[in-house]
């Protein structure tokens, strides 16, 4: 029997601890069954900390007393049905069903990649991953096989390819050029960790969007270096078999045709948006101060995700002949909502937890006492936000889920932050890095299975330990890369996206 490298046993041992855990909404349910007797236990103790804001005393709310107990049973139903997560990634989800239901998603990554000149292939594969997470699973499906194959009839070696397109696709998951569906799913999960302050706090969708806009290009950047500098000199020569040929015909004139009437729509849609937005007094900017920031545009840029995809795949799917009536349209949005039947279960259970920790003023009382502590050893911003990112990237390692993840996380730490003087979009911000980098070595994530299949088409001894030792350069390179950015973005002391300071004022 072959010994086991280190590395094996490492992400063996991982994947047993994750395999070992529940299911992400069995586990908010137990999660929130022991807030609740959490809750009583220190009512119990008594402890009492000082509201920084207000001045006022905080104390525990017993969730088993009888007040307790009628507030979770009246309003189950309102922390599901009002849990801000779940209506903004259902509306975008709809929008991108259609996308793809019309083959506009896949046509165009497909025309991307084609139209890649040889020199710019790395740099292209990397950069359609990044853009790829918009529509969620597509990259995966679609964009890793085809760029190996790519590779391949280029005379390069395929796993580079294939390397290149998952770098892309989940290790920049949090980069983009567009907003996507995490952005409100995060926000929104941010939004509700915030009130626990402020009870009127906002979290836009686009908070972080200045940040990774620059990140893009900067992960598309480091991407083609790791490929070409580290990843191909390693893998050497491709000598394996060809496999079956995923379709790389040219567009035909059909798909042509869609893309020239999704192209327009999208346009008379920018074109719409810039009508609405640049004048003083455009009709989506705020009606009494003329602020873009608080516009409805910004309060209602969930609407514009789902009309961006949906307006041009419709247009797309007209031009192709893809869609050939109402019913089909109305197949893709269906068909969308069948893949988020696990998150709508999940959500249900996370949306008691989150209300259950509210309620209990378990959060206020950690978040008091952790920004205490911080405070008292004065780690600063940079080393805290360091550990706080290296923290996200080692959970990231045995739990999969971004969201899941993020509404565990979130009520504590952006309270907690926010006493700090750090702001929830900065908080937010912070853990999309270190959930990203981990991404591709990381045997929890939900498409891991689904790459090895894809690398073992290529090398049949392929493994667990494979993969991560393919991808490894990519984690390193990112975070470095990242950490950079990041910490000279706040040295700079740029906004990171529309109305989304840096820092958060108490008083």
């Amino acid at each position: 029997m072959t010994k086991k490298s280190f590395i094996d046993r490492f992400l063996l041992t991982i994947e047993k601890v994750g395999n070992a855990l529940p299911h992400p909404a069995t586990l908010f349910a137990l999660f929130a069954f022991s807030v609740i007797i959490l809750s009583w236990i220190v009512s119990l103790i008594n402890p009492e900390v000082i509201n920084p804001a207000t001045g006022d005393p905080i104390r525990a709310v017993n969730l088993l007393s009888k007040e307790g107990l009628h507030m979770i049973l009246t309003q189950t139903v309102t922390n599901f049905t009002q849990f801000v997560p779940l209506g903004t990634v259902l509306v975008a989800m709809l929008g991108v069903g259609i996308a793809e239901r019309s083959g506009l998603i896949s046509t165009v990554l497909r025309k991307i990649v084609l139209m890649a000149p040889p020199k710019m292939l790395s740099f292209v594969v990397v950069f359609a991953g990044v853009l790829s997470n918009t529509a969620s699973e597509i990259g995966y499906v679609l964009l890793v096989p085809l760029a190996a194959v790519i590779f391949l009839a280029a005379g390069r070696n395929p796993l580079a390819g294939l390397a290149a397109a998952f770098a892309g696709v989940s290790g920049g998951y949090s980069a983009n050029l567009l907003l996507g569906t995490i952005d409100p799913l995060l926000a929104g999960l941010s939004q509700e960790a915030a009130r626990i302050i402020n009870p009127e706090y906002i979290v836009n969708p686009a908070c972080n969007y200045y940040f990774m806009f620059i990140s893009t290009f900067l992960i598309a950047g480091l991407g083609t270096w790791v490929t070409e500098k580290i990843i191909e000199p390693r893998l050497g020569k491709y000598t394996g078999e060809d496999v079956e040929a995923i379709d790389l015909k040219p567009l035909n004139n059909d798909e042509r045709k869609g893309m020239r009437y999704a192209f327009v729509t999208v346009m008379i849609l920018f074109g719409l948006v810039a009508w609405g937005v640049i004048p003083e007094n455009g009709f989506l900017r705020n009606a009494t101060t003329g602020s873009f920031l608080d516009s409805p545009f910004m309060k209602g840029i969930v609407t514009f995700i789902f009309l961006l995809f949906a307006l041009p795949g419709i247009a797309y799917g007209i031009g192709a002949r893809t869609l050939k009536n109402d019913a089909d349209v109305m197949k893709g949005m269906a068909k969308s909502m069948e893949t988020m039947g696990s998150y709508i279960v999940l959500v249900f259970f996370a949306a008691q937890f989150v209300a259950y920790f509210k309620w209990s003023n378990l959060g206020l009382l950690v978040a008091v006492e952790g920004a205490n502590f911080l405070q008292s050893i004065n780690l600063g911003t940079i080393p805290l936000m360091f550990l706080f990112i290296i923290l996200a990237a080692f959970i990231n390692l045995v739990m999969g889920s971004a969201s899941a993840k993020w509404a565990i996380m979130a009520p504590v730490f952006i309270p907690m932050f926010m006493m700090l003087g750090y702001s929830p979009e900065l908080t937010q911000l912070a853990y999309r890095i270190g959930d990203s980098v981990t991404n591709i070595i990381s045997p929890m994530m939900s498409y891991f299975a689904l790459i090895v299949a894809f690398i073992q088409l290529y090398d049949k001894k392929a493994g667990i330990g494979t993969i991560v030792a393919l991808m490894l350069p990519y984690t390193i390179v990112f975070f470095i890369g990242w950490m950079i950015l990041f910490f000279a973005w706040i040295l700079l002391g740029f906004p990171i996206g529309p109305a989304s300071p840096i820092f958060y004022n108490m008083g």
